[in-house]
């Protein structure tokens, strides 16, 4: 079995954007992204993996038997677009989706290119739905918020 990538890292998240993101406009949507989920989730954020900003943690397993952390929320200011993690396959979010503005769907991470292409009031409803159903089937930090 594989180890995951993603996995807390302990660098400084501030550093990180400064480095990693790629113009002064990622950056900026960085840091509000941060200021963001961290009031959403009651988490400060954290590196995961050498990309990953994250908020809060749980633990998962898959019917395969693989195991293991990650965060409740997360992004990443990646070159071509911004990866969120804060998407749950339910009903609600599938709703939530038609409000949220310009993005592209991955499997599990919602691509944009900017802040200002999305609804944030819709995003923050998509992070809370998320945050819920985390909690309901996993053993999660956000039980002790």
């Amino acid at each position: 079995m594989s180890k995951t990538k993603t996995t807390y890292t302990g660098k400084d998240v501030i550093d990180f954007v400064n480095s990693y993101a790629n113009n002064e406009q990622k950056k900026a949507d960085s840091f509000r992204l941060i200021e963001l989920l961290q009031d959403w989730s009651g988490f400060k954020p954290k590196m995961w993996g050498p990309t990953i900003i994250g908020f809060g943690n749980y633990h998962y397993k898959y019917k395969s038997g693989h195991e293991g952390e990650a965060p409740i929320l997360g992004f990443s200011p990646r070159k071509a677009a911004f990866s969120l993690y804060v998407y749950s396959d339910t009903e609600r979010s599938k709703a939530l989706l038609l409000e949220l503005g310009k993005f592209k769907m991955g499997k599990a991470c919602i691509y944009i290119k900017k802040l200002e292409d999305i609804n944030i009031t819709t995003l923050k409803e998509l992070c809370l739905e998320s945050i819920k159903y985390i909690n309901e089937h996993n053993e999660c930090s956000c039980r002790t918020q």
